[in-house]
Parts: C-alpha cells; sequence; structure tokens
C-alpha cells in the first residue's frame, strides 16, 4: 500500500517549498488543443492524452501540485458568446480530476480543484447565481476527493471572496490566487487589504497568478503579506505569475499589451531568469511557487533546481539538464564549452533578434470592469455590429 502522502497545509507548516506547475491554456493552444479566445479547457475531455502528458511533463520537472485543468470550466463561460461546445461543466471537471490524480499518483504531488473569474460575475449578475457556480464546480471536485482547492484568476476581491466561501463548505484547504499586481484589484482595492480579505473569508495561502511578470507578482505578494501580518492574522503565500517580461503594463496586466496574446514570445523569460525569481520568492517568505501562462516544464525544473538546496530533491528532468549549463561541458565546439559555467548564463542578456522592436508597448488600457455595458455577457456568437462598434472604440483609445 503506497504512504499517505503529506497534505498542502502540512507541507507548507513544516516550512516545505511546494512547487506549483505551469500554464496550461497557453501550453495546450500552441499545440492545438486549446482555443485563444474562449480559453476553455474541453482538452480534458477531448484529448485527455495530451493533457496527461503535460501534467507528466510538469511532474517530471519537479511540481508537487498537479491543477485540474478547470480554468473557464462554468458553464456560464463555456456557452459564453457562441462557444457552443458539445460538453458540459461537469464533464470536463471530472475529466480533469481524474487525469490530475492518475499522474499526481506517479510521484509526490497533490491535486488542487481550481474554479476561476465568471463571465455571470461580469455581467453584474446576483450574488447567489455566481455562488451557484463556484458550488455546482466544487461538488466535482468534492467527489473526486481533490486533495486542496484554489481560486485563482480573480481581477475582482469581492468574487474571489465568495469563491473562498464556497469552497470552505468542502472542509478542504482552500487558496486564493488574484491576477492582480501592486495598485491591486480591478476597483482599486490594495493587495494587503485583498489579502486580509481572503483570510477573513477562509483561504489558508493567499497570493497571486497570471497577469504580471514574475518580480512583479513577487512585490504583489509582499504587500500581501505585509497587510495580513498588519492586520494580525496567519497565512501561506503563493505566487504563480507569468513567463513574460511585463514592465510596461498597467493595472490590468498583459491582456492590455498589443502583443497578447499571439506575440509575446520575445518577452519569455529564460530558465536563468526563473532560477533569480525563485530565490527571490523564497526569500521574502513565499513557499507556494509556481508559474502561468507561458510556464513551460523546463521554467518549473528552473525553479525545483534553484531551490534544491532548501527542498532535498533535485527533478527527475534534471537528469537531462547539467546545472548552469555544466552539459555543455560534452558540446563539441569549444566556444560552447566555454559557456557551461553558471557565471556565464547569470550576466547573459539576451538579444531579441528583432531589429525595429521597442523594448516596451503602449498597454491599450480601455479601463472597463465589472459593472461597464461593454463588459455585460451572453450565449450568442459576437455579432458583426457588436465588432465594428469594439473598433470603433479601440480606434478612439489609439488616437487619444
Amino acid at each position: 500500500m503506497a504512504p499517505v502522502k503529506k497534505g498542502i497545509l502540512e507541507r507548507l507548516n513544516a516550512g516545505e517549498v511546494v512547487i506549483g506547475d505551469g500554464g496550461f491554456v497557453f501550453a495546450l493552444e500552441k499545440r492545438g488543443y486549446v482555443k485563444a479566445g474562449p480559453w476553455t479547457p474541453e482538452a480534458s475531455v477531448t484529448h485527455p492524452e495530451a493533457m496527461r502528458q503535460l501534467h507528466r511533463e510538469f511532474l517530471r520537472a519537479g511540481s508537487n501540485v498537479m491543477q485540474t485543468f478547470t480554468f473557464y470550466a462554468s458553464d456560464d463561460k463555456l456557452e459564453n458568446r457562441g462557444n457552443n461546445l458539445k460538453v458540459t461543466g461537469a464533464q470536463i471537471n471530472e475529466a480533469a480530476c481524474d487525469l490530475a490524480r492518475e499522474v499526481a499518483n506517479e510521484g509526490d504531488a497533490l491535486v488542487a480543484g481550481g474554479v476561476s473569474q465568471t463571465p455571470s460575475y461580469l455581467s453584474c449578475k446576483s450574488e447567489t447565481e455566481v455562488r451557484a457556480i463556484f458550488k455546482k464546480q466544487l461538488d466535482v471536485f468534492v467527489r473526486k476527493n481533490v486533495d486542496f482547492l484554489i481560486a485563482e484568476y480573480f481581477e475582482h476581491v469581492e468574487e474571489a471572496e465568495w469563491a473562498v466561501q464556497v469552497l470552505k463548505t468542502s472542509g478542504k484547504p482552500v487558496a486564493a490566487s488574484l491576477c492582480i499586481g501592486p495598485k491591486g484589484d480591478m476597483h482599486g482595492v490594495s493587495p494587503g487589504e485583498c489579502a486580509v480579505r481572503l483570510v477573513k473569508a477562509g483561504a489558508q495561502i493567499v497570493g497571486v497568478n497570471c497577469h504580471f511578470d514574475p518580480m512583479t507578482c513577487v512585490e504583489t505578494v509582499k504587500l500581501m503579506k505585509e497587510g495580513v501580518e498588519k492586520a494580525g492574522l496567519k497565512a501561506h503565500y503563493m505566487v504563480q505569475p507569468l513567463a513574460f517580461h511585463t514592465p510596461d503594463c498597467n493595472r490590468q496586466g498583459f491582456i492590455d499589451l498589443p502583443e497578447f496574446p499571439f506575440a509575446l514570445e520575445p518577452r519569455i523569460l529564460t530558465r536563468w531568469d526563473m532560477h533569480k525569481y525563485a530565490r527571490e520568492a523564497y526569500k521574502v517568505g513565499i513557499r507556494f511557487i509556481g508559474g502561468c501562462c507561458g510556464f513551460e516544464p523546463y521554467h518549473i525544473r528552473a525553479l525545483a533546481e534553484e531551490l534544491a538546496p532548501e527542498r532535498g530533491i533535485i527533478p527527475a528532468g534534471s537528469e537531462k539538464h547539467g546545472m548552469w549549463g555544466s552539459g555543455l561541458e560534452m558540446h563539441t565546439k569549444p566556444w560552447v564549452r566555454a559557456r557551461s559555467r553558471r557565471e556565464y548564463w547569470e550576466k547573459i542578456l539576451p538579444a531579441s533578434g528583432r531589429p525595429k522592436s521597442a523594448s516596451m508597448s503602449t498597454p491599450e488600457g480601455w479601463g472597463v470592469t465589472k459593472g461597464d455595458a461593454e463588459l455585460l455577457q451572453h450565449k450568442e456568437a459576437t455579432t458583426s455590429q457588436e465588432m465594428k462598434h469594439v473598433l470603433e472604440v479601440q480606434k478612439s483609445k489609439s488616437t487619444a
């Protein structure tokens, strides 16, 4: 009989470093299993082999957590703007739980069931209606007996509070992760206040994911930690940022960048950038460290390798990767062999190879959020008239 794994809170209470996984929607979109736009996770049902393989790659890279691929797996999102899928939210959530559990059992990993923000909230549906959406997903997670729960990718702390309160009814540990930066949520609630509200709602782990680069996210979680401690509360902290450099982003994050989502590759962090991120996150007291959009398994491996002294283990994926490029000692070319050292890669300043590219972009910054007529959602496909209106607004914003 396999030994019982330590739970998420047992690990964090013991001071252990928990390595999360990476960004499934972006990784699978690039592989041809997710459609950009709706970003819905029906691949858990339609292409389980792709899901299984990606989970395994993250596990091999050092991940301790297999998040169910249930991002945007609520029925109101699955049928939004003409998405009309032939699978239900329940089917996706069930399949995602089974796949995550199968791979987690192949190593020392836990399964986390996740819920995320909803079109219903943006459309100003009632609190009762929004809570019912989270409860529907939670029922599947409880039936499948996931190890803990994550409310992630919330732009508004109010909706995240509702999600946490619903998830807490399960009796399982709950983490809450907002997609905000140092300026706070979309209604201006500061990171510290957001964290306090999430802890009071019942979250034992709080932090941020997505929308911003690693160092920006670490800074945001640091502000959360300060707020929680000032309020006399206790929590564990998590961070799962983008794998893209975003120094030019505003409050909305990378979705305001003109390169989003199909031209972000020049912004991708190197594995060496990830070493710096992992160390900085650890230094400020964050112990649940992972990634979101743009993160590939080699990025997660870099986190695990940087924190190997603290964790006491090297990931299986490191069998094919010499620490700090030491494997290059076996290269046939002497000038490449000369790069097989930490000093070289720590100081590297990668070129873009794009002579006419600017170093930064100007975010579009429409400034609309929950309560604005522009964000009212509907089941029907976007009409040509709606697109004409959107393009007119975009033109007015760009010339303002």
